[in-house]
């Protein structure tokens, strides 16, 4: 099997699993918030952490997406600069704009990893059910950071060229 067809089986693997991953967090975000808003309306009984659940599998689903959707170059994006510019020029443009955002993303991921060791030294968990929430901290920079990584690979190795596509 040819090194491309190999890496496009990785990938698809990937998003297949990745999608299922997603797929049972927001299952499970369904039925949180289906069993606290009927425990809560027809029983006066909310679900005793269904909003800091809900809140951490939030945070978890959207950190967890955002090398995803850097890697299938699906950030929303305006082009009204690509239609002055010749189609080297808008490549190399593309280019300097994921340099860019690695950079940016290298930033923050610095400084949420910061945060995340301020908030792991003090303990501090969440009010109702006492999870920590360092973890979770660490986690969303390591997911900065792989976006980041992700933006590199693009300077390198671009995705396709949409913005002509959605013009048509």
């Amino acid at each position: 099997m040819p090194p491309e067809n190999k890496r496009k089986l990785w990938e698809e693997r990937l998003d297949a699993a990745l999608g299922v991953a997603a797929s049972a967090i927001l299952f499970a975000l369904m039925l949180i918030t289906f069993a606290d808003v009927v425990s809560r309306y027809l029983f006066n009984w909310p679900l005793r952490g269904a909003f800091e659940a809900t809140e951490l599998m939030l945070l978890v689903l959207i950190f967890a997406g955002l090398p995803l959707v850097s890697h299938a170059d699906e950030h929303v994006t305006m082009d009204f600069i690509d239609r002055m510019l010749t189609p080297r020029a808008t490549a190399a443009l593309v280019r300097v704009v994921h340099a860019v955002c690695a950079a940016v993303m290298f930033f923050l991921a610095w400084q949420v990893w910061i945060k995340a060791t301020r908030i792991a030294g003090y303990g501090d968990t969440t009010d109702v059910l006492r999870i920590p929430v360092g973890p979770f901290v660490y986690f969303m920079a390591l997911m900065i950071g792989l976006t980041g990584a992700v933006h590199v690979l693009r300077v390198f190795v671009p995705g396709t060229l949409r913005a002509s596509q959605a013009t048509t």
